[in-house]
């Protein structure tokens, strides 16, 4: 039967391994345990941040913007000399005249008594159109008997848009300055009718309050009235066509004529003033950026339920580790034990 006693060097060295082993396994448990305790923390909500940076309406600051005109301003050149339309200019520079077919003279002429009635319609923001965002709408202003001869006259009726109702669509340019012109900006502004042969002295013209018509009516508000008249030296062109339109009482309603003044004009401001759903456009390229958005938002929460999923994957796997942690430790410090055992039995033997 072979000899068990082991001796002191015997015991000392399985106490040393077991020692080492020993130290490993706590070390071994250790790592596991701050393994597994990352593991079972909450998971982290990792999704972008899908706050909408244009604000809770979902609309840009651009959309928003209600000075956008709908309709773009009307650029028309005045006629230079030599152009069929121009009819001409004062030798002492006071005054310029364009060809205008609305232009007739009284037959039988009673006097050298003149003068125009014109409407000008503008955009949003102040420049002259035509009236294309409005078909089907009108202005009418009624005038007295002493021009009933006029083919436009008694009423006057001016039809949107202009472009398509008229051969000169516009035909005077009435406001604005210019260093090269003796009256306006350089661009015609305003649809007009021109009366000739009146009586220069105690001739009456008038008109009345301008109403508009049609599918559009509600889309254009009557600004007012700039009148001058009677006049002698042309039309003061450096009037502002909003800021200085008066009511129709203020404006007066008409003119006489006197010697020296054998001259008048008036001008009937009208202005669109669409209401909000007046844009289509920009309603939809709204909605479709707020759909965009939602789309884009619900594929990010798909995302991200994706990547919670894949957080549960990491999890298991997680578990896996720890399990495969605290088993090898202690399988290892076995296999120590029995090898320095053996080793010890196998001196013994010898």
């Amino acid at each position: 039967m072979p000899d068990l006693r082991f001796t002191a060097s015997d015991l000392a060295t399985i106490a040393l391994g077991l020692l080492v082993v020993c130290s490993g396994f706590t070390a071994t448990m250790v790592v596991a345990g701050t393994d597994h305790s990352a593991a079972s923390s909450p998971t982290v909500d990792v999704r972008p941040d899908t706050t909408d940076p244009r604000g809770v309406y979902g609309q840009s600051a651009d959309a928003r913007n209600s000075t956008e005109p709908i309709e773009d301003a009307y650029e028309e050149p005045v006629p230079e000399e030599g152009d069929p339309y121009f009819e001409a200019a004062a030798s002492d520079g006071s005054w310029i005249s364009y060809v205008n077919p609305r232009d007739e003279y009284r037959n039988p002429y009673l006097g050298d008594g003149s003068g125009k009635i014109c409407v000008t319609l503008l955009n949003e923001d102040g420049d002259p159109i035509v009236g294309e965002t409005v078909p089907d709408t009108s202005v009418t202003i009624p005038t007295s008997d002493s021009i009933e001869w006029h083919s436009s006259a008694d009423p006057l009726t001016v039809d949107f848009p202009l472009t398509d109702h008229y051969e000169r669509p516009l035909d005077a340019d009435q406001f604005g300055t210019s260093s090269e012109l003796p009256q306006g900006d350089g661009y015609l502004d305003s649809h007009c009718i021109e009366v000739h042969g009146l009586p220069e002295d105690g001739g009456t013209v008038e008109y009345g309050q301008a109403q508009v018509d049609g599918e559009y009516a509600d889309w254009i508000d009557v600004v007012g009235y700039v009148q001058q008249g009677p006049i002698g030296d042309g039309w003061d062109s450096s009037v502002d066509p909003i800021a200085d339109a008066e009511s129709y009482e203020e404006a007066g309603g008409g003119w006489t004529y006197r010697p020296e003044t054998s001259h008048g004009q008036v001008v009937v401001v009208l202005q669109l003033d669409p209401p909000a759903d007046a844009y289509p456009d920009q309603d939809a390229d709204n909605e479709s950026e707020t759909d965009d958005g939602n789309e884009s938002d619900e594929h990010t929460d798909n995302s991200s339920e994706n990547t919670d999923d894949d957080n549960e994957g990491d999890e298991n796997t997680d578990d896996s580790s720890e399990n495969t942690d605290e088993e090898l430790p202690g399988f290892g410090v076995l296999v120590a034990v029995t090898a320095l055992v053996v080793a010890a039995l196998a001196r013994t033997r010898r």
